[in-house]
């Protein structure tokens, strides 16, 4: 598995704390949480800082993120979808419009082999159809849709 993949999976850790934490509200993830979350694994230093720095991306784009997927989620309110849904769609937003050295059909495989891994039975399929809505009709994307799909090397599997 790459750097990345295990990058993702520990963001969508930390962004469901969060999300789904004490006071039952999104917060900002504090360098003390990032602490007590890496004491309780073993990860690199590569996965650890791809992790914090998609968590704090989202953080910081969390009120336009969540717009993109008001916008896409048809018939879905942010507060109805399951938590662990949410947050990879969070992840896959922010990475989609914000990382640009991430082409969008791994962002979008990566967002949906994570939420088959951790969500639901439907968690993959309805990731999938938003992400794809997202990826046909967002202007913004219309320059990297069109983009051959070059995976970062740590995006691909060995």
């Amino acid at each position: 598995m790459g750097f990345r993949r295990k990058g993702r999976e520990y963001a969508l850790q930390l962004l469901f704390q969060a999300d789904v934490g004490e006071r039952a509200r999104r917060e900002e993830v504090s360098p003390t949480r990032f602490e007590a979350f890496w004491a309780q694994r073993n990860a690199s230093p590569d996965v650890r800082a791809f992790a914090e720095a998609l968590v704090r991306g989202v953080g910081t784009r969390a009120a336009d993120v969540d717009r993109i997927l008001e916008r896409h989620a048809h018939h879905w309110s942010l507060e109805r979808m399951a938590a662990v849904d949410r947050n990879v769609l969070r992840l896959a937003v922010y990475e989609l419009f914000y990382l640009t050295d991430v082409p969008p059909r791994v962002a979008l495989n990566e967002a949906i082999d994570i939420a088959k891994k951790y969500g639901s039975e439907e968690s993959g399929r309805f990731v999938n159809g938003v992400l794809d809505d997202i990826l046909k009709t967002e202007p913004a994307l219309q320059s990297r849709r069109d983009a051959p799909d070059q995976a970062h090397a740590s995006d691909v599997r060995p």
